[in-house]
Order: C-alpha cells, then sequence, then structure tokens
C-alpha cells in the first residue's frame, strides 16, 4: 500500500505520515510547495505520477475568521480543491480520506450531532468543507469523510500552545465556557486514519477524543496538567466576538466508529497530557 498526504507542514497531515512510517508503509506527504490546491492539473500531474492507493487529504483553508471576507478564496481551495483531488482519485482508482469539520453543522442545542444530522454551517469555512464533503460523495464510492475538531498537534498554533504562552505572562484568563465539544489530539487521529486506509469500511465518521469540554474547561485542564498556577475565569462567547460565528455546540456522536468496529481515540484529559509530555511543557 503507497499513500500520499496533502498538508504534511499541518499538524494531522505531520502526524499521518510519521504514523505511516512507523508502520513499515510507503508515504509521501505533499504542501503547497510540491502543488497548489486550486491548480487542478498540478495537483493530477503530481498525483497522478506518484500513483497513491490511497489519499489521505488533510490539507485545507483553515482561516476560519479570514474566510468571512475571502469566501471565493476559501471555496477554491476547501471544495474546488477537494473535487479536484477526488475527481483523480476516481480517474487513478484511489481510496480517500477527506477531513472535514464539526463547523458543517449549526451547531446549536446541546444534542450530540449524528453523522446524517442535519447540516447547516454557520459560517463560511464550514460551508466550504461542507462542500467538498459533497463533492466527495458525488464522485466516489470508496471513501472516508472523517469529521474532527478542537484539533492539537506537535506540528503547529493551536489553542493549548496559546494558553500555555498566554500563562507565562498571566496570573488569570478569560476564556469561553459557552462552545462546547471535544478537542482531537492529531497522534491519536493519524493511528485511526491509518487503521482506515487499511480498510474496506467506507463512510462518514466522526473521529475526535472521547469526552465533552467547554474551551474554559480545556484551558483549566491544561494548566493543571501542567503545573501552571494560572486560573481560568469563564466568559460568554460575547466577550470576545469573531468576525465568524463560532457553534456553541460542537459535539459529535461516535457511534460509526463502533459500528464499523474502529477504536475509540483516548479520553481527551488522556490526550492533554501526552501532548504536554511531547511538548515537554509539564513543570
Amino acid at each position: 500500500m503507497k499513500i500520499l498526504v496533502t498538508g504534511v507542514t499541518g499538524q494531522l497531515g505531520h502526524d499521518c505520515v510519521a504514523e505511516l512510517a512507523r508502520r513499515g508503509i510507503e508515504c509521501q506527504g505533499v504542501s503547497s510547495k510540491d502543488f497548489s490546491l486550486t491548480d487542478a492539473a498540478a495537483a493530477r500531474a503530481y498525483i497522478t505520477a506518484y500513483a497513491p492507493d490511497v489519499v489521505m487529504h488533510c490539507a485545507a483553508w483553515t482561516a476560519v475568521d479570514r474566510a468571512e471576507d475571502e469566501q471565493a478564496a476559501c471555496e477554491a481551495v476547501n471544495a474546488d480543491g477537494t473535487r479536484s483531488i477526488a475527481e483523480i482519485c476516481r480517474d487513478i482508482d484511489a481510496k480517500l480520506i477527506y477531513i472535514s469539520t464539526d463547523y458543517v453543522f449549526p451547531g446549536t442545542g446541546t444534542m450530540p450531532w449524528e453523522t446524517d444530522s442535519p447540516t447547516a454551517p454557520c459560517n463560511a469555512y464550514g460551508a466550504s468543507k461542507l462542500h467538498g464533503e459533497q463533492a466527495v460523495r458525488e464522485l466516489l464510492t470508496r471513501y472516508f469523510i472523517v469529521r474532527i475538531s478542537w484539533v492539537f498537534g506537535l506540528n503547529g498554533k493551536n489553542f493549548i500552545r496559546t494558553m500555555l504562552q498566554l500563562s507565562e505572562t498571566h496570573d488569570k484568563l478569560t476564556v469561553v465556557d459557552d462552545q462546547v465539544g471535544s478537542p482531537t489530539y492529531t497522534r491519536d487521529l493519524a493511528v485511526l486514519l491509518a487503521d482506515m486506509a487499511a480498510s474496506e469500511k467506507y463512510g462518514t465518521y466522526h473521529a475526535t477524543n472521547e469526552g465533552y469540554c467547554s474551551w474554559a474547561e480545556l484551558a483549566a485542564e491544561t494548566f493543571r496538567q501542567a503545573g501552571r498556577s494560572t486560573s481560568v475565569e469563564p466568559v460568554p462567547s460575547s466577550a470576545y466576538p469573531t468576525r465568524a460565528v463560532r457553534p456553541k455546540n460542537s459535539r459529535m456522536s461516535k457511534v460509526s466508529l463502533d459500528a464499523a468496529g474502529f477504536s475509540r481515540l483516548p479520553a481527551w484529559q488522556d490526550a492533554v497530557g501526552r501532548y504536554l509530555s511531547e511538548l515537554g511543557a509539564i513543570q
């Protein structure tokens, strides 16, 4: 089996390549330096030449607030770019693993979203990722759509890194507590994606670390495990208005993983502890 991973310079792409290498699976990680997702011809030439059995499509436009003002550019990457990747996978008979997001849902209520819950993105980024999903389903039968949220990993910026940096200069931080979801540790997700790549259990999945928390709870747990004295004051989302609306309910059901026989990711608290160790951030 030979696998191509897009977005290798990002958190997830980096860990996917590391996990595949650990398993002894031939893989190639690519970034925008190899080809742009907005250049369909360049993408086709590169991927066709490599001839992978599986494409893990981790690359994406992730600047959520900027997407509100640059919707066409965001769509070009997340929707049109994904359509190009799906067309190439169809033509070379490769499986596609497409990384999507909790933002495809409206973010209302308190019940976990099922894989077949009605979609209704509340921002431009979520709409672009949903359009990517729709292209994958339209063009392919051998695909995995994997929705994730609140990503953190070694190779990039994320909420936990930001909290640790702020704790160096702040005794107290105000953090939003009315947005609830699940963090996703890219090292854990990479294991699941590698398992999926070796299977024929196609479909749509939700794959985050187990359990739910608010951003304030995630910050407090980070400080606790890292041995930081910084305290957390919970505040509503209205305290930090953003250009793009954020979903307040990002809970996602994992029953699709159970039904397919895939292992759920470990508890988010456990993932935070292992990530802090990976960073060398525990005092």
